[in-house]
């Protein structure tokens, strides 16, 4: 028996579909910034150069509306963001989640298929801490 268990997802939906040391695909389309999705919106360039700068500016765009959960892809290792930051996001009430990048790209892939609300952030690996 045979089945097709691929998501049924809408047209246009963005999902990562490539990511390397120097840039992110969503959909076939490379960028080579940091950048974001938010209500199935690309913002490219984002994100600080360093890491240790990120701010809730960079994060309030993220925010309004607030999705179910906000993912943050720190670069090549997971980087936690600081006390302040995490008290900003958990202020909206989001599941807020820190990995790695290539990590980041694929679990909000299967959110997306899942059918969650979800936003990501995403540097680059070559993103100084």
């Amino acid at each position: 028996m045979k089945g097709d268990i691929s998501p049924q997802l809408p047209g246009g939906t963005l999902l990562f579909t490539g990511y390397d040391d120097n840039q992110i695909s969503i959909n076939q389309r490379p960028y080579q910034s940091g950048l974001y999705i938010h209500g199935n919106e690309i913002s490219a360039p984002w994100g600080p150069d360093c890491f240790s700068e990120l701010s809730t500016d960079h994060l309030a765009p993220l925010l309004q509306p607030a999705p179910e959960v906000l993912i943050l892809g720190t670069g090549r290792q997971t980087i936690f963001p600081s006390a302040e930051l995490l008290d900003f996001v958990a202020s909206f009430h989001v599941g807020f989640e820190c990995m790695d990048s290539r990590s980041a790209a694929r679990t909000y892939n299967i959110l997306v298929a899942e059918g969650r609300t979800v936003s990501a952030a995403l540097l680059l690996p070559n993103a100084r801490r």
